[in-house]
């Protein structure tokens, strides 16, 4: 059956071609015309699991940013959003990405390699926000401190190493901008250059999800990077759909990624707390000056 509508296609595309008939349909013009950037400022990156109506909520708000390029990830489980978000990724500069349920860490990942934006926000689909100042306030913050490789505006974080488990500890914020051993998402900002020049990617032992975001925030000060905290003022949409769709998937996760950000980095939390330390304390001189 395949076969007889591939020959039938065939013909019809050979006529099409040799008629002209779709000739004039495209042209350099066109292109040029819908503003495609190869260099934004920021590249979104919004993880959507069942969660269409609230990703266009946001996604409305994003495009007022000049210099901006927006990816969906959609985990595919659902076609109804799939379809819906296809309607509303039609920008030059915004893709949709269909995942077929691979989640988190594999997908963050993967579309960190293709965004071109100079510095990255991964968000969630449950994420909101009154304007555009986190992101503005973000940019000005690395540009300020070019060893800053990821910034989070969610939680600022302490780990916690109790045998044989890890977790992180919030740490209540007393200014609105400080270095922090780590962050969690969302929004999670990663400075893409540092990114794949010295983390190189999300380590693929925690996948699909759950503490990836903590053991990448490790690495970076063990590589010479700097992780930081800001306020975001993001407030949430509803459930999200990682979480909403996952609950026993995601205990399933935490028993196993926790002991395994135990074994990696719990004999190293002396010389991280020294690191951030060490950056907290040139912070407060910067300030002072």
């Amino acid at each position: 059956m395949n076969g007889i509508k591939l020959f039938i296609n065939k013909i019809k595309l050979s006529l099409q071609k040799h008629t002209g008939v779709t000739q004039n349909k495209k042209s350099y013009e066109s292109w040029l015309s819908k503003g495609y950037t190869n260099t934004p400022t920021v590249t979104v990156i919004i993880q959507s699991h069942n969660k269409s109506l609230q990703v266009s909520h946001i996604v409305a708000k994003l495009r007022a940013y000049p210099s901006i390029e927006l990816i969906v990830i959609d985990d595919g489980s659902d076609f109804t959003h799939t379809r819906t978000l296809a309607r509303l990724m039609t920008g030059a500069n915004e893709f949709l990405i269909h995942s077929n349920d691979l989640y988190e860490n594999i997908m963050y990942d993967r579309t960190l390699r293709m965004a071109n934006g100079k510095y990255v926000a991964l968000l969630q689909d449950d994420d909101d926000f009154d304007n555009l100042e986190w992101i503005q306030a973000a940019v000005r913050l690395f540009e300020q401190y070019p060893a800053l490789a990821i910034l989070g505006g969610k939680d600022a974080l302490e780990f916690v190493f109790q045998s044989p488990k890890a977790n992180g500890k919030i740490i209540q914020a007393t200014r609105p901008f400080d270095f922090v051993p780590a962050v969690n998402r969302a929004p999670m900002w990663i400075n893409r250059e540092l990114y794949m020049q010295k983390l190189h990617h999300i380590d693929f032992a925690f996948a699909p999800f759950q503490y990836d975001d903590y053991e990448l925030c490790a690495r970076a000060w063990l590589n010479g990077l700097q992780v930081g905290w800001y306020d975001a003022g993001f407030k949430s949409l509803s459930a999200g759909g990682m979480r909403l769709w996952n609950q026993y998937f995601a205990q399933q996760q935490y028993e196993k990624n926790s002991r395994q950000l135990y074994s990696l980095y719990n004999k190293r939390q002396a010389e991280i707390e020294r690191l951030v330390q060490q950056s907290h304390r040139l912070f407060l001189q910067k300030s002072k000056d």
